[in-house]
């Protein structure tokens, strides 16, 4: 909101602040009487897509001379609820970047803008802010601090922001001579299990198609016959495997990513023990950029399920699953 409501402030000529705090967002808007009205009406209106929005309260204060719109620092005043915003599959605008050759942020795992990525996943304090998540460590570089700082830019105040010259990078344990990305997907196509860290915790993935590999999966889960979620990527290949119609397809690229059960096709190419006993399939589009890549870089559907045994908690932390995880993949 607090970007949002720099822009909208800029565009109307109203002065004030924006202000995060634990409980909501704080503003002072000042400026002609209809120009106040017309900012107030849009915040409704033109909220921007990960904005959620339970009440405007207005209160009226005498004038206090304010031209410029700025944003302060946030405020860490306790309060009875703290509201973070839950994380948010890749947009359609990062992710024309993520595949475009000449963008700076090509195949770079960890893209993301104000409309999409991490957040509640990275907090560890509230209100939001980037000092307050774990990409506190890294150091904007000169071109991703001119896009956190330009008002006009989609990445204006962007907590996660990042790119390759300053952002997170992937690893591969145990470490080989390949790249990590080329040789997770080399070890997918080869009939392996994989542990994937994503938001929220780790998957267990393998090649759907591949009867051993669910097999070996399911067994090592301990999980005797409870289906398994798919991850395609995009909707063309889960209608590949199933039929779906338009609330379906709806549901399957909206920003919270759900799995949906999709009726099965007769020809789908899916393992039988993925699930067995039922004609549905549980199926979700990717909602990293990391997950476009591998979905994109295998080409085959791939079970994707949670990082631990069957009833234990998920492992999160890198040296838990380390512990726990190991023993289930050929790699994490």
């Amino acid at each position: 909101m607090r970007p949002f409501t720099f822009a909208l402030a800029n565009r109307l000529g109203v002065g004030g602040l924006v202000q995060n705090r634990t409980d909501g967002v704080w503003l002072e808007v000042e400026g002609p009487k209809v120009d106040v009205a017309r900012f107030v009406d849009a915040l409704r209106r033109e909220a921007p897509p990960l904005a959620r929005i339970d009440a405007i309260e207005a209160i009226e204060q005498a004038p206090l001379g304010q031209v410029d719109f700025r944003i302060e620092v946030s405020a860490d005043a306790a309060a009875t609820a703290s509201f973070v915003a839950p994380d948010a599959a890749t947009c359609d605008g990062c992710l024309r970047e993520l595949l475009d050759p000449a963008d700076r942020r090509y195949r770079y795992p960890f893209i993301n803008c104000t409309s999409c990525g991490p957040r509640l996943t990275i907090v560890v304090g509230a209100p939001y802010d980037r000092s307050r998540t774990t990409m506190a460590s890294f150091e904007l570089c000169a071109s991703c601090r001119a896009e956190y700082d330009d008002v006009s830019d989609r990445r204006f105040h962007a907590q996660p922001v990042a790119c390759p010259a300053c952002g997170p990078r992937l690893a591969i344990e145990p470490a080989t001579r390949a790249e990590p990305l080329a040789g997770a997907v080399a070890l997918l196509g080869s009939g392996a299990i994989v542990a994937i860290k994503g938001l929220g915790g780790y998957h267990l993935a393998c090649d759907a198609r591949n009867d051993e590999a669910v097999a070996t999966l399911r067994s090592k889960k301990h999980r005797d016959d409870k289906p398994f979620a798919l991850m395609v990527a995009d909707v063309a290949a889960a209608e590949a495997l199933c039929t779906i119609d338009e609330a379906e397809r709806a549901l399957l690229e909206s920003t919270a990513r759900p799995i949906v059960l999709l009726r099965r096709r007769p020809t789908a190419a899916v393992a039988r023990t993925v699930a067995p006993g039922t004609d549905r399939l549980g199926v979700m589009l990717p909602y990293t950029p990391l997950h476009h890549l591998l979905a994109r870089d295998t080409g085959f559907p791939l079970v994707m399920t949670s990082g631990n045994v069957t009833d234990e908690p998920i492992a999160y932390r890198d040296a838990d699953a380390r512990t726990r995880i190991s023993p289930l993949a050929q790699r994490t």
